[in-house]
């Protein structure tokens, strides 16, 4: 078999859209051009790769296989011009790692700011995922390393332990639950919210959890970054849920309190993990063992 990477391109675009015409827009492509090379790309497999449907297309299941693999060789293709074109100024590699909110913003910068110092020839493209977003991104091959909380991660994964990650609620120092070290989640639920951007991996893990236990979270402002969040809550402005790393740190210098959440779903464990580490290529490697090194 012989593959067009134009056609991969445009298949995968088509099963991200679920329509040819929005997929053949994606890959820069006519209509009719675009259905062709479906069309040549059945007969040339022998087998039928999507149903028409009146709104847009579904994919058979030779389709879904044929898109994940695709999707590997559509990364691989990237990381291949990137790191060709990348030696004119002098960086030779790059890995691309997925990481959840906390460990973007609490437990990786340190880690990765001395990786760098000590590759210069590498180059890091971390991107911010949710847990399970993580895992089926590496299932794809559309990444390397992914940093994430241990249960959302396959068993047939290879992962080693990073840190712990436990949430807090923070609460202003005037608060009535101030002088408590422990709470339920539930209990909260009906107060006013200081939290992260709809879009950030941490906060749709905690928008999930709370649906589950029938709360609708009141949110009275979004923040980007912890330390933002807090002074918000020091402010009055409402409770916040943040890890405990940036909770003890703001409660330093901020009239906050932070308490532990008893929730399950509050304490979790950070993993680095891969489909399999020694299939790493090697700048992934040298970024596996070093922080492996810094798990603390």
């Amino acid at each position: 078999m012989r593959f067009d990477l134009v056609d991969l391109q445009l298949f995968v675009a088509i099963a991200d859209s679920g329509s040819i015409t929005h997929g053949a827009a994606r890959a820069n492509l006519a209509l009719a051009s675009a259905s062709a090379r479906i069309k040549g790309l059945e007969a040339d497999l022998g087998v039928a790769l999507v149903r028409r449907r009146r709104r847009g297309v579904e994919l058979t299941a030779a389709g879904e296989s044929l898109r994940d693999h695709a999707r590997t060789i559509m990364h691989q293709v990237v990381m291949m011009q990137g790191d060709i074109s990348a030696f004119s100024s002098g960086v030779k590699a790059s890995v691309h790692l997925l990481a959840n909110t906390s460990g973007l913003s609490e437990h990786l910068p340190k880690a990765l700011g001395v990786f760098l110092r000590e590759y210069p020839e590498i180059s890091l493209d971390v991107e911010e995922r949710e847990s399970a977003d993580i895992v089926g991104a590496i299932a794809g091959g559309a990444a390397d390393l992914g940093f994430a909380a241990e249960h959302a991660v396959p068993a047939h994964f290879e992962r080693f332990s990073f840190s712990e990650d436990r949430l807090m609620l923070v609460v202003p120092k005037r608060s009535e639950f101030s002088n408590r070290r422990h709470i339920d989640f539930v209990e909260v639920g009906n107060r006013d919210f200081v939290g992260l951007t709809n879009t950030t991996a941490l906060a749709i893990h905690i928008g999930r959890h709370a649906a589950r236990l029938g709360v609708r979270l009141q949110v009275r402002a979004r923040l980007r970054d912890f330390d933002a969040i807090c002074r918000m809550v020091a402010a009055g402005v409402g409770v916040a849920v943040v890890p405990e790393a940036a909770a003890r740190r703001c409660a330093q210098s901020m009239p906050i309190a932070p308490l532990a959440i008893r929730d399950d779903w509050a304490n979790r464990r950070l993993v680095i993990c891969a489909r399999s580490f020694k299939d790493l290529p090697k700048p992934a490697k040298l970024l596996v063992d070093h922080l492996r090194k810094a798990a603390r």
